[in-house]
């Protein structure tokens, strides 16, 4: 197998905003899990009314939708920030076997 040396230069910003969008998705929908199952035992433990199995619906899908939309966003902070500092240093080198 030959090993070769490659020079990552920049990333893009909206291909590493999309990446990143994916891990708030799923962190959203889990934090979105969490409070809707805390929601939705609210009333019934305490003999309230509370926002119930519906208000925790709302708050999985507003926390699976914001963990997406916040998850792009730090995304592309992340990659204009990682591209100004390869721009000073120069890249990040990596290398790379080649599999036969």
């Amino acid at each position: 197998m030959t090993a070769a040396t490659y020079v990552i230069k920049q990333f893009g910003i909206v291909s590493v905003g999309k990446f990143f969008r994916v891990f708030g998705l799923v962190w959203g929908c889990i934090m979105g899990f969490m409070v809707a199952a805390g929601l939705s035992s609210m009333g019934t433990g305490m003999g309230l009314h509370a926002p119930g199995f519906a208000g925790g619906l709302v708050v999985l899908g507003l926390m699976t939708i914001m963990g997406g939309i916040f998850g792009f966003i730090s995304g592309a902070v992340v990659a204009v920030i990682y591209n100004l500092v390869l721009g000073a240093t120069g890249g990040v080198e990596m290398d790379l076997e080649v599999k036969a």
